[in-house]
Parts: C-alpha cells; sequence; structure tokens
C-alpha cells in the first residue's frame, strides 16, 4: 500500500500520526464514533495505516532509547507512555473497524455463490441422496437447493469464485478489496501484540456466519442426549437431511473458511491462520459431528440399521475431505473424533447384525400367531430381506449382503417351522403369505436394500408368497368347490329329471355348512396389508362366484319345485359375494350370513 506523501515528508512523522489516531478516537469524538474509516474514502482509510505504522515505528525508537538510558531520562519514559496510549487508541479503533469489516461482509452461504450454471459437467445424482426430505419447511427451498447443488458433485468449473481439490468447492467468502483491509488491520494489531484480540473478533463474527448457514442447512443444536431422546421415526429425516448438510459443511463451508482464514493471515503466519480457523470452526464442528456420534451410541434395533450404513458410508465418503480440510495439529481432535465416529458407526451395524441373527436363530415361540397375521420377528427384521441360500448366485455379494441373506433364510427357515404349530393347513399358509409379503415389501420400499440383495431373491421372495397364497385357496377352496360339482346328481338310466333330488339337498346342504364355517373362522384371520387381503378375496371371488351362479342355474329349478326351498338354496350369489368381504378382517363376525331378502 503506497503511503501518503504528505505523512512520508513531514519532519514531524509521530505528531502528524498522533493527530490522525485521535482524530478517530471514539471515545473523545461524536463524529468518531458514529463513522467508520474504511467506510470513507480510500485515502482517509491508508493514511490511518500509515499513522499507525508510524506510531509503532516510533515505539520501537522509544523503547530502545529508555532501554539504553534506563534510569537516566525521565523524558523517555514519558514519550513511552505517551506512545503506548496512542498505541492503545490506535488498536481500539482498529478492533473496531476489524469487527465492522467481518461483520459488513459475513453472511451465510447463499446458493446462486455456489451454482457455476456455465458448468456443463454436472453429475446426475442418486435415488437415495435426492430423497425428499418430508421436514423441510418452504422457508427453507434455498437449503434444500444448496444440498441438491453439493449433491451434484459439480465438475472443477472456470469460475474465480472456486479453487477446487478433488470433492472440496472453496467459495469466495468475502470480495478481494475486504480481505485486503482485513489482512492489513490483522498485521498491524498482531505486530502490536494484540493477537488474542484479533483472533477473538475473527472467531466471534465468522463463527455467528457459520451458525446461519447451519440454520439453513438445517442443523439444529442439538446435545448427544437430545438426539438420542428423539423417536426413530423423527431421527430418519434428520439423518437424511445430515448426511446431505454435512457434506456441504466439510467440502464449501468449512473447506470456504480455512481459505479465508488463509488469505487474511497468510502475511503473518500459518500459526496464527490455523488458530482462527479453530476459533471459527472447532464449535460447529463438533455440534455437527456429534449428531453422528449420537447415533453410533444409540441403542440398537434392526430399523436403525440400513440408516447407521447410510451415516457410516456418507463419512466413510467424507472422511479423505475432513483430513484435507482440518490438516493441522490444532485441528487433530477433529479428525479424530470423525475417525472414531466412523469406527462406532461400523461397529453399530455389526452389532445390530448379530443381535437380530441371535434373535432369529434362538427365538423358542411354539404358540401360533392368532389369525395367520405377521410373526413379531418378522417385523422385527425391519429392514432385513429373504432369499434362498443358492452359493451358485451369490457371486459378486458384498459381505454385508451375503450376511443379510443368512439372516433371512434362517428366518424364513424359523417361520416355516412355526407354521407347522397351527392345526389348520389353510392358516398355515396364510401365515407364511403374510410374513413373506411383509418381507417383499421392506424390500421394495428401501432402494438400498433392493440393490444389496437384488431384483432376482426379490422375484424369489414373491413366487414364495404367491405359492403360498395359492397352497391357501386350495386347502380351503377345493373342498368347498368339490360340492359344486355335477357328479353324483344324476340319476342313472331316468331321462325324465335325470337329477337325484335328495343327492342335491345334500349337496346344497353340505355346500352351506362348509361355506359358513369357512366364513365363520376365516373372517377373524388377518391379513394387515390391505392391497394383498383385497387381492386374496378378488382371486376368491373369481373361483367361488361363478361356480355357484352356474351351480344354482342348472339346479335352482329342483330345488323350488319341492317342499321349503329355503331350506336348502340359503344364499344368494350376491350374499356370497357380500360373504367375502368379511374375510381377513381380524374379528369375529355374525353366526349366520346376511342373507337375501326371501
Amino acid at each position: 500500500m503506497e503511503l501518503p506523501e504528505n505523512l512520508n515528508k513531514d519532519s514531524n512523522g509521530y505528531e502528524s500520526a498522533e493527530k490522525i489516531i485521535l482524530r478517530w478516537d471514539s471515545t473523545a469524538s461524536e463524529d468518531a464514533r458514529e463513522r467508520m474509516i474504511f467506510e470513507t474514502d480510500r485515502q482517509e482509510a491508508d493514511l490511518y495505516l500509515q499513522a499507525v505504522d508510524e506510531i509503532q515505528r516510533s515505539l520501537s525508537n522509544v523503547s530502545i532509547s529508555t532501554s539504553s538510558n534506563a534510569g537516566k531520562n525521565a523524558n523517555a519514559v514519558d514519550d513511552q507512555s505517551k506512545v503506548n496510549t496512542t498505541i492503545q487508541i490506535a488498536m481500539a479503533r482498529l478492533e473496531d473497524e476489524f469487527r465492522n469489516i467481518l461483520i459488513t461482509h459475513s453472511s451465510a452461504l447463499e446458493t446462486d455463490s455456489l451454482l457455476d450454471p456455465s458448468s456443463s459437467s454436472i453429475s446426475t445424482p442418486s435415488h437415495h441422496e435426492l430423497e425428499e426430505d418430508d421436514t423441510l419447511s418452504n422457508d427453507d427451498s434455498s437449503h434444500h437447493d444448496l444440498l441438491q447443488l453439493q449433491l451434484q458433485h459439480c465438475e472443477s468449473s472456470d469460475s474465480s469464485t472456486y479453487r477446487s481439490t478433488s470433492s472440496i468447492r472453496e467459495v469466495d467468502l468475502m470480495p478481494s478489496e475486504a480481505i485486503c483491509d482485513l489482512q492489513a488491520i490483522a498485521m498491524r494489531m498482531i505486530s502490536s501484540g494484540y493477537l488474542r484480540e484479533c483472533i477473538q473478533v475473527y472467531g466471534s463474527v465468522r463463527k455467528s456466519a457459520i451458525d446461519s448457514s447451519f440454520r439453513k442447512l438445517g442443523i439444529e443444536k442439538l446435545s448427544i442426549g437430545d438426539v438420542q431422546r428423539l423417536e426413530w421415526e423423527a431421527l430418519e429425516s434428520k439423518i437424511r437431511r445430515w448426511i446431505r448438510a454435512a457434506k456441504v459443511c466439510v467440502r464449501i463451508l468449512f473447506a470456504s473458511e480455512k481459505k479465508l482464514c488463509e488469505q487474511i493471515f497468510e502475511r503473518v503466519g500459518t500459526d496464527i491462520d490455523d488458530a482462527c480457523f479453530m476459533e471459527t470452526v472447532k464449535g460447529p464442528a463438533i455440534q455437527l459431528f456429534n449428531f453422528a456420534e449420537a447415533i453410533s451410541i444409540s441403542r440398537r434395533s434392526p430399523e436403525k440399521l440400513f440408516k447407521i450404513l447410510d451415516l457410516h458410508d456418507a463419512l466413510m465418503d467424507l472422511l479423505p475431505d475432513i483430513e484435507a480440510v482440518f490438516d493441522s495439529k490444532s485441528s487433530d481432535s477433529i479428525r479424530v473424533q470423525a475417525a472414531e465416529i466412523l469406527s462406532r458407526l461400523a461397529e453399530a451395524a455389526r452389532g445390530i447384525l448379530s443381535e437380530f441373527e441371535s434373535a432369529v436363530l434362538r427365538e423358542p415361540s411354539r404358540v401360533p400367531v392368532p389369525g395367520g397375521t405377521i410373526h413379531p420377528l418378522t417385523r422385527y427384521s425391519g429392514d432385513q430381506t429373504t432369499p434362498d441360500m443358492e452359493f451358485a448366485e451369490l457371486e459378486g455379494k458384498t459381505p454385508l449382503a451375503l450376511h443379510l441373506i443368512w439372516i433371512i433364510v434362517v428366518l424364513q427357515f424359523n417361520l416355516d417351522g412355526k407354521s407347522k404349530h397351527y392345526r389348520d393347513a389353510s392358516l398355515a399358509h396364510l401365515f407364511i403369505m403374510n410374513n413373506v409379503h411383509y418381507i417383499v415389501q421392506k424390500v421394495k420400499g428401501s432402494p438400498e436394500l433392493r440393490e444389496m440383495i437384488g431384483d432376482d431373491y426379490l422375484r424369489k421372495l414373491t413366487g414364495k408368497f404367491r405359492q403360498a397364497a395359492t397352497s391357501y385357496q386350495r386347502a380351503t377352496w377345493v373342498s368347498v368347490l368339490y360340492c359344486l360339482r355335477d357328479e353324483g346328481l344324476h340319476v342313472s338310466g331316468s331321462f325324465s329329471s335325470g337329477v337325484s333330488k335328495s343327492a342335491l339337498r345334500e349337496r346344497f346342504k353340505t355346500f352351506n355348512a362348509m361355506f359358513e364355517e369357512v366364513h365363520r373362522t376365516q373372517a377373524t384371520w388377518l391379513i394387515p396389508d390391505t392391497q394383498l387381503r383385497e387381492e386374496l378375496r378378488i382371486s376368491i371371488s373369481e373361483k367361488l362366484i361363478p361356480a355357484y351362479r352356474s351351480f344354482l342355474g342348472r339346479f335352482r329349478s329342483h330345488i323350488e319345485s319341492g317342499r321349503h326351498p329355503e331350506n336348502y338354496i340359503k344364499y344368494s350369489v350376491e350374499d356370497l359375494e357380500t360373504a367375502v368381504l368379511d374375510f381377513f378382517e381380524g374379528y369375529p363376525v355374525s353366526q349366520h350370513l346376511r342373507k337375501r331378502s326371501q
């Protein structure tokens, strides 16, 4: 910075410098309190900096003079006191200016500052990364844009606002002129012994900017205890949000803060820029990672497995960037915390798998689940799934996939064993159908799980529950429909009616009794899935109703021509259609079917 010529050539530089310093003493001047030097014209700011330089030189000269004439020159001591006072006034003013420049140019990251619209090399984010977070409010739209931008992993652009290293995207947080002013002030404060004040002011203002960015990213100030007290459903959305936000924080926010520290303090020393960086980001970084730490040490349960794996994978992916951003000795604690959380997340996932496997293997219950509904063991499996264990098809599977497959094979084996405790074969098939269908739906509802298990296994599972549904229908309805056959009703050698009315009456009575029993019993059975329940009812109706309508059409006249036909033809086709709607609701129905009006 070129020093103003009038001060350079002044024969009494100290007095001129002192006048400038005192003119801007906010404790003595109303005008100085209301105005900021660096918000006036450029020449005034340069003149003030030169005055500070002159005072610093004078202080150095007076200190040397005082040391060499110790005890001999009282004037030298007075001069030093006078210069010290002037320096203190100047430093107080520079501290205010430093703070004001930082505040003026400190704000939360904006989406526009991260986006390079000219970049054509934008990769497509994965389905899982772009999964909608239902907890985002309308006010968080810019936050959502910011997250999606980072997840697009834009390639290095030509924009001057970036300095890209692998996945790190450094953004210029302040204009270059403000950085130059901050650098000039910092150099003078630090050289005058005001390092601590400089770091404190810098850290205080920049932490506020980071807090504002955190709010935009949806990062809440939650203690480890707060996180562990949350219900799992609430935590799931917060985990999705955290994964998105953590990528932005490490790769953009923290990296850009580090760059800003280097820009401002690069001429002072790396130890100082490291100190300012840690003063700024250590608290926010701990706040960020405390969430993942809380999840890593929370109570284990199977439904948490895949979200824990999501956290683990995200942190594993971020670890090289964390090490790059927090590469100084002073930031060891952040690197260590991240590595320890990663290790605990891996251990938590292994523990959940082991505990679930143990629960599957040791589950001792021999009491059938009422109504053939989903067994608690299957529900406990959370997002786990089930293939048949055919080793020829397991090539290329990850260790985690193999472990899951093994657990689910055991689960199926266990469920097959439990189905044998049902005395009614139809209910046993319904039990298998319910449980395998539940697993299939869990696989379909989890993109990670579906990819891990594979579509081949999913087709096998679908085939298994459909086979169970077919087996149920055979076990229940073959005997019922057998009543509606023609065989055994025709009288041999008779060409009049050709039908044995006694056999026909017995056939109708048998059908009525069997259908009533099935209706009474199976209305109490339960299919929890609405769509599956409706599909099975439709399948039953498609077999039962046409067969009954045809039988009734062929033989109604033979019954109605005799005595008391209502004792034999008790139900209309519509009665049966209505009755089928009672099936699998899980509660008892009236002892008698609702019959047509006579």
